[in-house]
């Protein structure tokens, strides 16, 4: 690794996870809306190309394919799956194009993703509020039953089977792939600047209206409000951040949050607070925030060296403050004024 030598940013607007800087030729997006779908809160803007008719498509789309992956639906296609008792159940195309990314995630970072953890996820009570700390008979049970290769997918008759009380869970790469075919389908139809926010989720198309990045936030997972470390500049790409601090609660003086590692099913503590994935595929960079988050700094950066065709450039926030960025981001990222101190590396290929 080698010292970063960040610029410092003049301002950050919004005070969000998406940042918007420089001139624009306009101030508001041609079309906009705000949803609140699959469990959180997004934004759609278009800019450039962009029309009403586009954006209600968009819109509909996203809340087609809820209810097609919802766990908790009843008439979603991942309910049924998760509760037909080792029988295979027929899928729609979308969810099994979802379904084997997924699943080709989870076998390149060797299990460090895997779509079969829901039923820990359900006993730690992320999924209703209802927090507890399951024991350790329990977390061993619970890790026993997580095992995505137990999956089975026949992509060509559209079904999977899985077996007996094992359920599967797509929140972990359900929006980035969800922004990925969006802006897809947004550039066909002739949309050339976009900006997607999928609850955190950041998917632009293009640039800026006046052709400028898009440049967006990497937020202080320390700080109690909205506060961002520094803002990366992007275009046509997918920026994506799993951390410990968006989803957690405090027991006895410990601290237990969402991202579970599969292999004990308790929350995969490796000294980080989060983890940014940037990259052309929003699928890709949503399974390997969680999966990098769970690998920990040194296994990540292994991961990430061993890849290079999967385009990804990242960024792992450590628990105590410092930053560690790999060298494509060098040249794209601006520190805020207020964290001007932050110790930042940069990791070679």
């Amino acid at each position: 690794m080698k010292r970063a030598k960040g610029l410092r940013l003049a301002a950050l607007a919004l005070g969000g996870a998406v940042l918007l800087s420089g001139c624009v030729t306009r101030t508001e997006p041609s079309v906009s809306t705000q949803i609140f779908v699959m469990d959180t809160i997004m934004s759609l803007e278009l800019w450039e190309g962009g029309s009403q008719e586009q954006l209600n498509q968009a819109v509909e789309q996203l809340y087609q394919w809820e209810d097609l992956w919802s766990a908790t639906d009843e008439d979603s296609e991942i309910w049924a799956a998760d509760h037909s008792g080792g029988e295979w159940v027929t899928l729609s195309g979308d969810t099994v194009d979802l379904l084997s990314q997924a699943l080709d995630l989870c076998r390149l970072t060797g299990g460090a993703l895997d779509l079969t953890a829901y039923s820990a996820v359900k006993a730690w009570g992320f999924t209703t509020g209802e927090y507890r700390v399951p024991g350790e008979e329990e977390l061993a049970a619970l890790a026993d039953g997580i095992d995505h290769t137990q999956v089975e997918l026949d992509r060509d008759a559209c079904r999977v089977r899985l077996p007996a009380g094992m359920e599967l869970d797509l929140g972990a790469v359900a929006k980035g792939y969800a922004g990925a075919r969006l802006a897809e389908q947004l550039r066909e139809q002739g949309v050339t600047s976009a900006l997607l926010n999928l609850g955190g989720n950041v998917q632009t198309v293009g640039g800026k209206p006046d052709g400028s990045p898009w440049s967006v936030g990497v937020q202080d997972p320390a700080s109690e409000q909205v506060d961002n470390l520094l803002a990366i500049q992007v275009v046509d790409q997918a920026v994506v951040t799993s951390g410990s601090y968006q989803r957690y609660f405090q027991q006895d003086g410990q601290t237990y949050w969402h991202i579970l590692d599969p292999e004990t099913a308790a929350p995969a503590r490796t000294g980080l607070a989060s983890v940014t994935v940037v990259g052309p595929d929003g699928t890709v960079c949503d399974g390997l925030a969680t999966a990098l988050f769970v690998l920990g700094e040194e296994a990540g950066i292994e991961l990430w060296r061993a890849h290079p065709e999967l385009g990804v450039q990242v960024i792992w926030v450590r628990e105590d403050g410092s930053v560690a960025l790999t060298e494509g981001l060098e040249e794209n990222y601006q520190v805020n004024p207020q964290h001007r101190g932050l110790d930042m590396t940069v990791v070679e290929a």
